[in-house]
Parts: structure tokens; C-alpha cells; sequence
């Protein structure tokens, strides 16, 4: 019988905290027949960080993901969350994680509201209508919270799913392209919630993403993937400053098109 203990919340994501490791991924391989999507990437996630996954198309984020997620198994190595294998235990630390994407769909006919209610019961929230009350508060959602999901801008939806993704207080957020299709205006409020969120509650973000810029400001640290390897890791300063580049998209072209001038900094702690 699992038990999610809810104590690491109470610590804040400074001096011993920062340094507990919370995910770790160790000699993981994914295979699909003869194509490797993963091979044998090893790395861990400290509490109270915000590190992004970083790769062209293909070079396996969606997929290391899905993995620490719980919906794909990988052909080899082990994936460890808050202490627990995710292969044997993963329900003991789903409630503890959550996940967003624009790529996912709500139910169209529901009103945000219904859809968010309907998720609050799945993960077993005992005061749904307050925690749905302080979310819309939070994400200024009120003038859309009852509409059906299929009248929803691109904007509207982003801070509904990533409502969705908040009811439960998660420990460890997963996103996949957090703003992807935004306008400039809201893509940055987006940012800076995130930010928040990380800072007043010590929660640990991974993040999918193509818009460097999001990276730089974001992020204390960046995981690099090509063709199913991490190629390299470190922080976005140490990046530019080690490829002799202006901004983290000169270093993704390079790191993109093998033109190496840097060299590998693992940071497994």
C-alpha cells in the first residue's frame, strides 16, 4: 500500500533541499524495432529546479517523457521518482506529478470548469470547487472557466491545461512546450507563473521546449538530446559561454548540426 507523503513540500528549494534528487534516470534505452529513440541516457533532477529537455525533432523528448511518466516502458535502465521505481511502484508517486501539454485535448464539449472538476475526482482531491476557485483565481480564468473547451483561444486553453496540470499540487511538473502557439504576451505571462510557482511552492519543473529564449530565462539548466543521447548538460550561461556563442539558439544549431565546440558537462547532481 502506497502512501504519498506530502513533507518535501514544506521544504523550500534552498541549501539542503535544492541538493535532494528527486528524479533519477539511469541506463535508459528505448527501442522500436530496429530505432533506437533512446540510448542509454543517465541523469537526475534536483528539488526546486527548472532544467529543460532540449533537442530537434526526433531526438527523443517526447518520448523521455512518456517514460517518466509512466506510459511507455523502457527496453532497459531504471527510472526512479521520489525514491520509488517507476516500472514496480509508479502509483505510488503519480499524485504526486502532473503534466501539461498543447498537444493534449480536453474534452471539447465540456466547460473548463466540468473538465477541471472531472480531474480534481480522478486524482482524488477532497476540495475540488476551492482549488478550482483559487487556480481560475490564479490564472485569471474567470471570464472563460464556463465555456466549452472547443470555443477556447490558444491562450485560454494553455492556462486551462496548465490549471489541469496544478490541481494537485504536484511535486514534479512535466510540460511539453509550455507556450507553444502563444503571442508574445501571453507566452510571457506564462513564464512568469511558472517562475512563481517554482519559487513559492520549492516544485521542480522539467520542460520540453524549441523557444531558447523560454530556456534562457527559465532554466538553471539544460539537458541537450541528439538522435536518443544526451549530448550535453549544463547551465544556459555555461553553454553560450563554452560554445563561444551570443544565446542558447546558436549553441542548439550547433549541438543540432554536430558542430561541437564545447565540452560534455555532466551535472547528475
Amino acid at each position: 500500500m502506497c502512501e504519498v507523503d506530502r513533507s518535501a513540500r514544506q521544504l523550500p528549494a534552498v541549501e539542503g533541499a535544492a541538493a535532494v534528487n528527486i528524479l533519477t534516470v539511469v541506463d535508459v534505452t528505448k527501442r522500436y524495432g530496429n530505432v533506437v529513440a533512446l540510448d542509454g541516457i543517465s541523469f537526475s533532477i534536483r528539488k526546486g529546479s527548472i532544467t529543460a529537455l532540449l533537442g530537434g525533432n526526433g531526438a527523443g523528448k517526447t518520448t523521455t517523457l512518456s517514460i517518466l511518466l509512466g506510459l511507455l516502458i523502457p527496453t532497459s535502465g531504471s527510472v526512479t521518482v521520489f525514491g520509488e521505481d517507476m516500472l514496480l511502484n509508479r502509483y505510488c508517486v503519480l499524485g504526486r506529478m502532473n503534466f501539461a501539454s498543447p498537444y493534449v485535448d480536453l474534452p471539447k464539449r465540456l466547460t473548463g470548469r466540468q473538465s477541471l472538476n472531472v480531474y480534481g475526482h480522478l486524482y482524488g482531491l477532497r476540495d475540488i470547487k476551492n482549488r478550482i476557485a483559487r487556480l481560475s483565481s490564479d490564472l485569471e480564468m474567470q471570464p472563460f472557466l464556463d465555456r466549452p473547451a472547443s470555443g477556447l483561444s490558444a491562450g485560454q486553453m494553455t492556462r486551462l491545461m496548465l490549471a489541469k496540470a496544478l490541481l494537485n499540487e504536484p511535486d514534479l511538473l512535466l510540460l511539453d512546450e509550455p507556450t507553444a502557439s502563444l503571442d508574445p504576451d501571453t507566452g510571457d505571462w506564462v513564464r512568469g507563473y511558472l517562475q512563481r510557482f517554482a519559487r513559492e511552492t520549492g516544485g521542480t519543473i522539467l520542460l520540453a521546449s524549441h523557444n531558447m529564449g523560454e530556456v534562457e530565462r527559465l532554466c538553471d539548466r539544460v539537458l541537450m538530446l541528439r538522435a536518443g543521447i544526451i549530448v550535453d548538460d549544463d547551465s544556459p550561461s555555461d553553454l553560450i559561454r563554452r560554445y563561444g556563442r551570443q544565446n542558447l539558439e546558436e549553441v542548439f544549431l550547433d549541438i543540432a548540426r554536430n558542430r561541437r565546440t564545447g565540452t560534455l558537462q555532466g551535472k547528475s547532481q
